[in-house]
């Protein structure tokens, strides 16, 4: 069974960092992306950031250069650190997971991929 358990949400000032973590537990694919999506109420999904097996990474214009998503296979965690916060970065972040043949930064961005498996949710809010 498949889980993806996330961590690390909280309440932090504008320009505050959070480092997301995303704990993955029985997923075996060899050719994935996992991917870290945000909803804010009243908002769509959007997605963040995506990475695949071989590190290739892919990041929405809205935090380019201030959140790197990055992963440890011998923990099977995915992260998500969080730098120069904004108060539009406020969502339930979720992170996500693909199998995929090739990797495509748009698709696994964008959730064109089979996204199968998805964590509950968690809460970052940031204030003015």
């Amino acid at each position: 069974q498949v889980q993806l358990v996330e961590s690390g949400g909280g309440s932090v000032q504008a320009g505050g960092s959070l480092r997301l973590s995303c704990a993955a537990s029985g997923y075996t694919k060899k050719s994935y992306c996992m991917s870290w999506f945000r909803q804010a109420p009243g908002e769509e999904r959007e997605g963040v950031a995506s990475i695949d097996a071989d590190d290739n990474t892919a990041y929405a214009d809205s935090v380019k250069g201030r959140f790197t998503i990055s992963k440890d296979d011998a923990e099977n965690t995915l992260y998500l650190q969080m730098n120069s916060l904004k108060p539009e970065d406020s969502a339930m972040y979720y992170c996500a997971a693909a199998e995929i043949r090739l990797w495509s930064g748009d698709v696994c961005l964008e959730g064109r991929a089979d996204f199968a498996y998805w964590g509950q949710g968690t809460q970052v809010t940031v204030s003015s």
